[in-house]
């Protein structure tokens, strides 16, 4: 008989195995003890929004409206400080040219993220809680560490940017530090705007993307990209005359791009909503208006990182020092300074970006580029502590209230970021953005290895896990994204020019590898190649050679879950 369901046809009694009767924790009920009735557990979940019923139509914007929300909390990662650093510098140091960079990424990020929501919706758990279930506890941990360091730098950048443009917006007179500050406490109290309702938070997230759509808009018409070009960089995949400096920004737009706990942040972010997960049409219909919610929000965030691009391709594009400080002494500027009086390319970073606007199109392009930088920073500065939160919650199984919780998190983050900026100036602090991306690249297989892996086993998807085609789509996707990004890191380590430091990477990368390399190995299982599997992996984590039989790592050990 068919136990994994069990509990399904007789939701009044425990699914039995053998004739005994088994724990209902399983893939589809969490293992957490409930909240204590002394402090109430709260989280992004204290509603869920319902889904209307429409059985008369195969496609139902009503329905669509009430799925729409967390694609659009997703796609705000794609459009963090750090992505429009990158598309700034991409516009200033290759033109148009690598506008199908960008184009292609988002794609494969929507890929990505599809899987994302697909294992929420499914099984009613986030990623993070998937693998607190499946790994054995040494890998889970490392890999909890692992997702924290690249929650750490993305917050970091998001700090940086929102402190940036507090900065360019009081004309200097707040210091960056205090522009750090003040992120502090304004993300406090937006975090606690889902008291007002889940669907005022989601609509305060909307609102903050169309004031980024709003902001680099205008710079957009205002400097009149030359469309043809445009069109031509977007969808010729070829980057005419380029060098070393080009290609590296390209491998950099991945990277920034596709970040790791976006995808742990999307799939906890589609248990908002009203499934039954014991309906698997309901679940279908989920999965299909995800997709589409997604594909919208991801869309819109293309479209406002273009605009980014086209922007500094076309105004600044092949300019140099020389030229930027004539104009901004002209002008007025206070900021000639930064400009040094050479015929080197002009070099451009999200605080001189703001400042080669305001010299060459006026103050309020100055003033219009730096709310954009703080609506994206403040918006994915919230998205970013959402994701330390239910990666805390799912890997390490705490039931903390929401003030511990943000606490911890936000200080993991600002803490390091606070003393850059008060021991730093602004070079410097915009200078860690290579770091941090860097380091957000290393971290990008703990996430995507976990979601192919888990999304293609038919003992937790069931009808749902990934088919042949996803599964080597997939594989191949995960393999050249990860190529890609570890090429952007062995270019940053090289550019150090330290034997010592070489030293010390060599050691971390064999440490690096060999759990990337257990985690592939598992994947492949669930991908299918059973003659990798052997039979002295225990009780912990295994499949079996028909890959259908999956042994739960799950506060009942005992507990098997069978197809």
């Amino acid at each position: 008989m068919n136990t994994r369901f069990v509990h399904k046809l007789y939701p009044d009694e425990p699914p039995q195995e053998n004739g005994v009767i088994q724990s209902t924790q399983g893939l589809y009920s969490s293992t957490s003890p409930p909240a204590s009735d002394d402090e109430p557990f709260s989280t992004y979940f204290e509603e869920k929004v319902p889904i209307p019923e429409d059985v008369t139509q195969m496609f139902s914007f009503r329905k669509l409206w009430a799925f729409t929300g967390p694609g659009f909390l997703m796609s705000i990662a794609y459009l963090d400080p750090g992505n429009i650093e990158s598309d700034l510098q991409s516009g200033a140091k290759a033109g148009f040219k690598l506008l199908w960079v960008l184009l292609g990424a988002t794609i494969i990020g929507l890929l990505l993220q599809r899987l994302a929501a697909r294992l929420g919706v499914v099984t009613g758990m986030h990623l993070a809680e998937v693998c607190n279930r499946q790994y054995p506890t040494v890998p889970r941990i490392i890999l909890w560490l692992m997702v924290e360091l690249a929650i750490i730098g993305s917050d970091m950048q998001e700090v940086i940017g929102c402190a940036i443009a507090f900065n360019l917006l009081s004309m200097g007179r707040i210091p960056l530090w205090g522009g750090v500050l003040i992120t502090i406490i304004d993300t406090f109290v937006f975090l606690f705007l889902d008291k007002y309702g889940l669907r005022k938070l989601e609509a305060f997230f909307g609102l903050l993307i169309t004031i980024m759509a709003v902001s680099f808009g205008y710079e957009y018409v205002m400097v009149r990209p030359d469309q043809g070009e445009l069109l031509k960089g977007m969808f010729l995949p070829y980057c005419e005359n380029c060098d070393s400096a080009q290609m590296e920004q390209a491998v950099g737009i991945v990277g920034a791009v596709i970040m790791p706990h976006n995808i742990y942040l999307h799939s906890a972010l589609v248990k908002s909503r009203q499934i039954d997960r014991g309906n698997k049409k309901e679940v279908k219909e989920a999965n299909k208006y995800y997709f589409i919610e997604s594909t919208i929000a991801l869309f819109i965030s293309f479209l406002i990182n273009v605009f980014v691009v086209a922007v500094f391709a076309e105004a600044f594009y092949d300019k140099t020092n020389i030229e930027v400080n004539a104009k901004c002494n002209a002008s007025g500027s206070p900021h000639t300074d930064l400009f040094p009086l050479d015929n080197s390319t002009l070099q451009v970073d999200i605080f001189k970006g703001g400042v080669v606007l305001g010299c060459f199109f006026g103050p309020a392009a100055l003033y219009i580029w730096a709310i954009g930088i703080l609506a994206a920073g403040q918006s994915s500065t919230m998205t970013g502590t959402y994701s330390g939160q239910f990666v805390m919650e799912g890997f390490l199984n705490l039931r903390w209230s929401r003030f511990a919780r943000v606490l911890l998190t936000r200080s993991i983050a600002i803490f390091p970021t606070l003393l850059v900026a008060i021991f730093q100036d602004v070079q410097h602090l915009t200078g860690m953005n290579d770091f941090l991306n860097v380091l957000q690249s290393m971290q990008l297989p703990f996430a995507l290895i976990p979601i192919l892996t888990f999304t293609s086993l038919t003992s937790i998807m069931d009808d749902f896990a990934n088919g042949l085609v996803w599964k080597i789509g997939g594989g191949v996707v995960i393999l050249v994204v990860c190529a890609i990004n570890m090429y952007f890191v062995v270019v940053y380590v090289t550019s150090l020019n330290s034997v010592a430091l070489y030293v010390l990477v060599a050691l971390l990368c064999i440490a690096y590898l060999s759990f990337v390399c257990y985690l592939t190995w598992q994947c492949l299982i669930a991908l299918g190649v059973s003659c990798l599997d052997v039979s002295c992996l225990g009780s912990r984590m295994r499949l079996t050679g028909h890959t259908d039989v999956y042994l739960l790592n799950d506060m009942d050990s005992n507990m098997m879950v069978e197809r």
